[in-house]
């Protein structure tokens, strides 16, 4: 949570965290008209709002769970049709000027398949970045060994760690210091440290054109140039309070973002940086409401994980309507795709579990469960698709799941407050950032 009062003084105790890296050891929803935003080059919106990820912090530890259900993945399925409708999804529209184009219309994901990795990041250690929003830092483990590695400073409360687009650097986002931290995928050092208006989150346009910082306290989205690390604009979505996770059109013209404390999602024109709309949920859930959103391979749904519906909004794929709900479990929060685009897996935060979901129909395929509770949030699968890595948010722990039996393999110690974990090297040509989502 934010507290603007004390603001400035965390602010200051930033600075003294600064420091070079240390090495260590089903119905349908209304879609409300929403006005043009004003678009600028600096802003002072007013107007913080809690941070519901570190409001409810307290007291998730320990959450009570079942023996772990044994579940296989099925990679000889043939792709199946859409879970909006029985006809093949129409051939996609013309794709975002400069954005790389869609090799197959079934799955935008199909360039980010298992260990389909760039000649870039071949060389690259196989390594786990963990954030934490309480001590400040960056925790790098070993993925083969399970070891940390090194310990990274950063700031005050890290959100996320963030691919940029060309996948040559990370970012560790500080949402209260309001700097961005590099590390250096080819090697896990830390570098410069860099000033980002509120970066709770961090994307980038399918084109590579811009860094979007997820502006939530101010509730704007700020548009940089990504090799400058200027303002290009900013555009102010007062109507979206709690902005947080997007995802893109399989085209990459529209982005689609939560809107966390309002119950609703908002849909941006990723060219001209304007509000499209706004959609309402069926259920306008307010305190922990829409937050991680996941775009179907065949562009045919978005699916939106809704902590308090305990479940997944299924959101068209024109971004215009809401179409049914699917219920996961308690705390639905992220969502990752298997490396073969067919398999859904939803992080079920307050139950300690995984829902497996096939990611073209919304069915429920299986769920994994944490031995003695646990609270999976964020993270991302490995490149050769074995392993899913999540974060354990009020455990402070990492949790390590095989992908091929559902089993939990690893519970590994970490800092104070893990979340937006990010794995390199990962598959695929470009990264659209969060925690890495590549095509």
């Amino acid at each position: 949570m934010k507290y603007p009062a004390v603001r400035g003084a965390l602010v200051a105790a930033a600075a003294l965290l600064l420091a070079a890296c240390t090495s260590g050891g089903q119905s349908v929803g209304t879609t409300t008209p929403a006005a043009r935003p004003v678009l600028s080059t600096a802003s002072s919106t007013p107007g913080a709002t809690p941070r519901s990820s570190t409001s409810t912090m307290a007291g998730m530890s320990g959450m009570t769970g079942t023996t772990p259900t044994s579940f296989s993945s099925s990679p000889n399925l043939t792709p199946r049709t859409s879970p909006a409708t029985s006809k093949t999804r129409p051939a996609a529209l013309p794709g975002l000027p400069g954005m790389p184009p869609v090799t197959d219309p079934h799955n935008v994901y199909a360039d980010a398949g298992a260990n389909m990795i760039s000649a870039v990041q071949r060389n690259y250690p196989a390594y786990a970045y963990v954030p934490h929003n309480k001590s400040g830092d960056v925790w790098v483990i070993d993925q083969k060994t399970f070891k940390v590695v090194r310990k990274c400073p950063v700031g005050i409360e890290i959100q996320h760690v963030v691919p940029s687009y060309d996948m040559t650097m990370l970012y560790a986002t500080d949402d209260i210091g309001n700097v961005i931290r590099e590390i250096d995928p080819a090697t896990g050092e830390c570098g410069r440290t860099i000033s980002v208006r509120d970066p709770y989150n961090m994307y980038f346009t399918p084109d590579g054109k811009y860094a979007i910082s997820v502006a939530e306290e101010y509730r704007e989205l700020v548009w940089y140039d990504p090799r400058k690390w200027t303002i290009h604009d900013t555009t102010q979505v007062p109507q979206c309070g709690g902005i947080d996770h997007a995802d893109f059109s399989v085209d990459g013209r529209t982005a689609v973002f939560t809107c966390e404390f309002s119950g609703r999602v908002v849909v941006i024109d990723v060219a001209t940086h304007q509000v499209i709309r706004t959609i309402d949920m069926p259920v306008q859930n307010t305190t922990m409401g829409p937050q991680d959103i996941k775009l179907a391979p065949d562009g045919s749904v978005y699916y939106i994980a809704d902590s308090e519906s305990n479940g997944v909004w299924v959101l068209n794929g024109s971004a215009t309507k809401v179409l049914r709900h699917i219920d996961t479990g308690r705390g639905a929060h992220g969502l990752y795709l298997s490396r073969d685009g067919r398999q859904l897996y939803v992080t079920n935060r307050h139950e300690g579990s995984i829902s497996v979901l096939d990611s073209y129909t919304g069915a429920i395929e299986g769920k994994w469960t944490i031995p003695g509770g646990g609270s999976p949030d964020m993270g991302n699968v490995s490149a050769d698709g074995t392993r899913l890595w999540v974060s354990g948010r009020y455990d402070n722990v990492v949790f390590v799941f095989d992908t091929r039996t559902g089993r939990m393999i690893r519970t590994i110690p970490v800092g104070n407050g893990p979340h937006g974990l990010a794995l390199m090297p990962l598959p695929g040509r470009y990264s659209l950032g969060h925690t890495g989502i590549t095509r």
